[in-house]
């Protein structure tokens, strides 16, 4: 069955369109625009018009490509920025209007359990043959850090425990960095630290995290922290897909991000235009949580909530 997955997150809005049966998922077409619908939630709680405007545009585009792929099911959801805003209803016209099905403004367990779904089901068939010769073993740790929350969640083939937390590269950014200086200043990230451990105090108490193997990381600050550690020369998803990046190179790529200037940042080859401001804060919420729980390495993973979705419309 052909089907439409569409996620709308507080930094960016992806299409995920793929041919999905019992047991496999074959992408057609897999596409990411930061729209930045997130923008100022933390401060106003609601949802500026331009930010809107901007998923709109991005979405019309996707409606586009669905109708051209002869899509059967779409399942629209939105996730933290969307949770928090007053107006969220004008959203949720919007998006009704333009992919003709009613968006889900899914809860931070349902976020956690999506991704999770997206995360682990390849992971449970690999093979020594797919370059993984030592595991990934379960249970895993699931971590997609995301705009607006970072959500956790423990399992093997079904989860044991989920929590979404409100530490986000978005939210962290835009509550302490937007004039903390080029690079930040101490005191400021002081500050995100203060945060993400506060937050990692609840996770701890709400998901038993000492019972995983697996640090399993997801979206774009983790993907991109691992291209940057690999070396690559662009972006290269199929290079970042299952790669394995220790944890003394999550810190070594925080602490060069948070010393870095706006535009040296910029320069980078396998950042997107649209996460420069925001990598720093997503690479150090990776880094405290590798620190805090103890992990030797962090494995990677394209695959996220976009092909949780995707599975779930089945």
């Amino acid at each position: 069955m052909r089907v439409a997955a569409v996620d709308c997150g507080t930094n960016s809005v992806r299409l995920l369109i793929a041919d999905v049966s019992d047991d496999t998922l074959v992408e057609v077409e897999r596409l990411m625009e930061i729209v930045r619908l997130g923008q100022g939630v933390d401060e106003t709680g609601r949802l500026a018009p331009e930010a809107l405007e901007r998923t709109f545009g991005a979405m019309r585009g996707y409606r586009k490509l669905i109708d051209q792929h002869g899509v059967r099911h779409t399942r629209v959801v939105a996730t933290s920025a969307t949770r928090d805003a007053a107006n969220r209803q004008e959203f949720v016209d919007g998006v009704r209007e333009i992919f003709g099905v009613e968006p889900e403004v899914v809860t931070g367990g349902e976020e956690a359990e999506l991704s999770f779904t997206g995360a682990t089901r390849g992971l449970l068939s690999l093979s020594p043959e797919t370059g993984l010769p030592e595991g990934p073993l379960p249970p895993y740790l699931v971590v997609d850090v995301g705009g607006g929350s970072t959500e956790f969640v423990v399992g093997s083939r079904h989860v044991d425990g989920a929590v979404s937390v409100d530490i986000g590269c978005v939210r962290l950014t835009e509550r302490h960095l937007r004039e903390a200086g080029d690079p930040p200043s101490a005191t400021a990230l002081e500050a995100v630290v203060a945060d993400i451990e506060a937050a990692l105090d609840r996770v701890a108490e709400a998901v038993p995290v000492q019972e995983a193997h697996t640090l399993v990381g997801l979206a774009g600050s983790v993907t991109t922290v691992a291209g940057i550690a690999l070396d690559l020369p662009a972006y290269d998803p199929e290079r970042i897909h299952h790669s394995r990046i220790a944890a003394g190179q999550v810190h070594d790529v925080t602490r060069r991000l948070l010393a870095m200037t706006h535009d040296e940042r910029a320069r980078i080859p396998v950042m997107h235009p649209g996460r420069v401001d925001v990598i720093g804060t997503g690479a150090l919420i990776l880094d405290q949580i590798v620190r805090r729980f103890g992990f030797t390495q962090v494995v990677v993973s394209e695959h996220d909530i976009l092909d949780g979705i995707a599975w779930s419309i089945t």
